[in-house]
C-alpha cells in the first residue's frame, strides 16, 4: 500500500510558534508510523516563498523577498529537524521545478476550459501607486463583523473578496484604498457543485475527515460554489504563463496546494524514481494542517486534482482546531505566541512532541499553558514512562550484573502488548492521535503497579525464578513500548533501541536477546517548577 502524507506549507515570513506545530505534528506520526509497518511512504511540505506574507516583511525590513525567505526556510528546517519530522521532501514554492509545475497546472486547467477572463473591481491604493494584494487589505468582515484580511476572515472561515471588507484600510501605509477594475483568470468552481457534494457525501460515509472539515464544508457547498481568481496583481510569485498576461501571479490559493504535486516531483528527481506509485486510485493520501486551510483542501486541491487526471483525492482530512496559549488567543502580531526555536533551546523535543498530541486540538480548541507543560512532562515523561525504564533496567544493572535475564514471559501482558499494537495502529491510522497516545500510556501505568505488585527486590531474595520472569517481562514491555510510542517520541525510543540494542523497529511484537547493559541513563531530567514563572514572565514582557 502507497501512503501520501502532505503538510501544510507555513509563510517564511516569521518563525514558527506552537500553533503551527501543533497542526503539524501528526504527519509525522503517521509517516513513522506506516514506515514502521513497512508500507511505502512519500511525507512532503515545504516553505510557502511567494505571496503577500513574505513581500509585507520585506517591505518592513527593507530587504528582498528572497533574503526573507531564505532566513525562515533555513530556520524552518532546522526546527523540524531538531523537532523529528522525518519528511522525504521539505522544499520551498520559490524553485524552478514549483514555477514549472504550476504554470503546466494552470495551463491544464486552462486547456480543459475550466479557467475563464474576467474583468472585476480590485482594491487598488494611490499612496502605494499599486494594486493590493488581498492580504495587502484588511478591515471588518461583512458576515460576522469581526477584523479580517482580504482573503479570508479567521473568525468565521469566510474566504473573503478584499472589496467586500467593511472600513478598508492598506496594510501598508493605513490608508483607503479605492476600487479600480483590473482583468484576471478565474477558476470556475461553480460547475463543480455537484461533483463536489458527491465527493464530500463519500468523505461522509467514510468517516475518513474530521467533523470540522465535513462541517465548514457543508457550509461552503451548501451556501453554493462561487468562481474564484486564479491570478493577482502580486510583487512575487509564479508568473501568469499567457502571453500578455506575465506581469500576473498564479493566486497562492492555487499554487501553494500544487506544491504537494511538486515535492513529489522533486523528490522523485533526487532520488530517480518515479512519483506516480503516489498518485494512483489506491494510495491513501493524509492531508494535514489546521482548521483555518480546510476549504484548500476539501475543496479547491480536490477541484484542482479533478481537472488535471490525478488521483487519488485527498482521502483523509487531519484539521485540527485552534491551539490557544494561556488561555488567549495565539497572536504573532502581538507577540502572544510561543515560538519554536525559542522551547527548543530548553526542552527536550519529545517532550514538545507529547504535551502538543496528548492535548492535540483534534476535535476543538486546546490550550498550552506553561504549568500544565512543566507538570505533564514531569508526571507522565518522567515520573510514569521514564520512570519504569530507569527503576527497571537500573535494578537489572545493579542486581543481575546489568545482564538482561531470560526467564518466562507472563502470557497476560504478553496478550496484552501484541493487542496494543492493533489498537494503536487503528487510532493511528483513524488520525486520533490523542487517544493512541492515552492508550499506551495507560499501560506504562499498569506497567509501574505491575513492578511495585511483583516487588523483585524481594523476589531476588525469597524466589529468584519469580524475579528473573519478572525482569524479563518488564524489559520486553520496554522494549515494546520503544516500537509503540516511536511516531509520538522518536527520540527516547532511539535511546531505548539503544541501550537494548534494537536492531530495527517495527510495528510488531519483538523480544529481547540476553544482553549485557552498563551505563544506564535517564530518559528524561526533571523541569524545575521554577519554569513555570519563568516562561510565563517572559511571554507577558514580550507581548507588551
Amino acid at each position: 500500500m502507497s501512503i501520501f502524507i502532505g503538510g501544510a506549507w507555513p509563510y517564511a515570513n516569521g518563525p514558527l510558534h506552537l500553533g503551527h506545530l501543533s497542526s503539524l505534528l501528526p504527519g509525522d506520526v503517521l509517516a513513522r508510523y506506516y514506515r514502521l509497518k513497512g508500507e511505502e511512504v512519500l511525507y512532503v511540505s515545504g516553505s510557502d516563498c511567494n505571496g503577500t506574507p513574505i513581500a509585507i516583511k520585506a517591505k518592513q525590513e527593507g530587504v528582498t523577498p528572497k533574503e526573507i525567505a531564505d532566513r525562515y526556510h533555513a530556520e524552518f528546517q532546522e526546527c523540524f529537524e531538531k523537532l523529528g519530522f522525518t519528511y522525504d521532501c521539505y522544499t520551498r514554492t520559490d524553485t524552478v521545478l514549483h514555477h514549472e509545475v504550476v504554470q503546466d497546472v494552470f495551463m491544464q486547467l486552462l486547456e480543459r476550459g475550466i479557467l475563464y477572463k474576467k474583468t472585476e473591481d480590485q482594491c487598488y491604493c494611490e499612496d502605494c501607486n499599486q494594486f493590493l494584494p488581498d492580504r495587502y487589505v484588511e478591515g471588518t468582515c461583512p458576515y460576522c463583523g469581526e477584523q479580517a484580511r482580504g482573503d479570508q476572515c479567521d473568525y468565521c472561515s469566510t474566504l473573503l473578496n478584499p472589496v467586500a471588507l467593511l472600513d478598508k484600510t492598506c496594510k501598508t501605509c493605513g490608508n483607503t484604498p479605492i476600487i479600480r477594475d483590473t482583468e484576471h483568470f478565474y477558476f470556475e468552481l461553480s460547475s463543480l457543485q455537484h461533483e463536489l457534494e458527491e465527493y464530500l457525501t463519500e468523505a461522509k460515509a467514510n468517516k475518513r475527515w474530521r467533523e470540522n472539515a465535513i462541517q465548514l464544508t457543508s457550509r461552503y457547498l451548501s451556501e453554493g460554489l462561487q468562481d474564484r481568481p486564479v491570478s493577482r496583481d502580486l510583487p512575487n510569485g509564479v508568473p501568469v504563463p499567457v502571453s500578455g498576461y506575465e506581469d500576473k501571479k498564479i493566486y497562492v490559493w492555487i499554487e501553494a496546494v500544487t506544491g504537494y504535486y511538486t515535492a513529489s516531483k522533486q523528490w522523485a528527481t533526487i532520488n530517480k524514481t518515479d512519483e506516480s506509485i503516489f498518485w494512483q486510485e489506491d494510495t491513501t493520501a493524509y492531508y494535514v494542517h489546521g482548521k483555518d486551510n480546510i476549504p484548500f483542501h476539501t475543496i479547491i486541491w480536490p477541484a484542482i486534482l479533478k481537472n488535471i487526471d490525478k488521483v487519488p483525492l485527498p482521502t483523509h482530512i487531519v484539521s485540527n482546531e485552534f491551539l490557544t496559549i494561556e488561555q488567549k488567543k495565539l497572536s504573532t502580531s502581538r507577540n502572544w505566541a510561543v515560538w519554536v526555536p525559542d522551547i527548543l533551546k530548553h526542552y527536550h523535543p519529545d517532550s514538545i512532541r507529547y504535551f502538543l498530541t496528548i492535548n492535540a486540538p483534534e476535535n476543538r480548541d486546546a490550550d498550552f499553558s506553561w504549568r500544565e507543560f512543566v507538570y505533564s512532562h514531569n508526571s507522565e515523561l518522567l515520573g510514569a514512562y521514564g520512570n519504569f525504564v530507569n527503576r527497571t533496567l537500573k535494578f537489572i544493572e545493579k542486581f543481575n550484573d546489568g545482564i538482561i535475564p531470560t526467564g518466562e514471559l507472563d502470557l497476560r501482558v504478553q496478550a496484552r502488548i501484541v493487542s496494543l499494537y492493533d489498537e494503536v495502529g487503528s487510532l493511528i491510522e483513524r488520525t486520533q492521535f490523542k487517544k493512541a497516545l492515552e492508550a499506551i500510556f495507560n499501560i506504562i501505568r499498569v506497567s509501574n503497579k505491575y513492578f511495585d505488585e511483583q516487588k523483585p527486590w524481594v523476589q531476588l531474595k525469597e524466589n529468584p525464578k519469580k524475579c528473573t520472569n519478572t525482569l524479563t517481562t518488564c524489559v520486553y514491555i520496554i522494549a515494546n513500548l520503544a516500537q509503540l510510542l516511536h511516531p509520538f517520541l522518536p527520540f527516547s525510543s532511539e535511546a531505548i533501541q539503544k541501550m537494548l540494542r534494537v536492531k530495527e523497529l517495527a510495528w510488531q511484537e519483538t523480544k529481547i536477546e540476553s544482553i549485557e547493559i552498563k551505563n544506564v541513563e535517564a530518559l528524561f531530567e526533571r523541569i524545575d517548577i521554577d519554569r513555570i514563572a519563568i516562561e510565563t514572565k517572559r511571554l507577558l514582557d514580550k507581548s507588551r
